[in-house]
């Protein structure tokens, strides 16, 4: 992992001892951390694959609505915690990438801010929700 701010550090250490799937981005959206439940919804290991950029993890989500509507960007949970510095929650249809199926889930998302209130980048919660 590149240097990064220690509350990013922090974010990673609690996220590796949780059990549902967590994304942890920079200010930029580059997912810079997913947990071992987290590698189970995009069919990847964090270990080979490390950062991924916005636009490629996205991709592998294929994030829509739960009518099956493409999710607009700015509609993304972890889009709204990063640029509009708050805490979202929704419902979502995800792809899981090894067997294609569509999963329902809820998402919740919040910003990562360090001291003297520096916009540190933002983490997601994922769990698997009935239709």
């Amino acid at each position: 992992m590149a240097q990064r701010e220690v509350e990013l550090i922090l974010v990673r250490q609690l996220a590796s001892y949780l059990t549902i799937p967590i994304f942890v981005v920079d200010t930029k959206g580059t997912l810079i951390y997913f947990n071992e439940p987290a590698e189970v919804l995009i069919s990847r290991r964090f270990e080979e694959t490390e950062e991924l950029a916005l636009d490629e993890w996205s991709a592998l989500l294929e994030p829509t609505g739960r009518d099956g509507e493409p999710l607009p960007h700015h509609e993304r949970p972890l889009v709204c915690a990063l640029e509009q510095q708050r805490p979202t929650h929704a419902k979502l249809l995800v792809t899981q990438q090894a067997t294609g199926e569509r999963l329902p889930v809820e998402v919740t998302a919040f910003p990562v801010v360090g001291q003297a209130g520096r916009d540190l980048g933002a983490v997601a919660l994922f769990w698997t929700a009935p239709g």
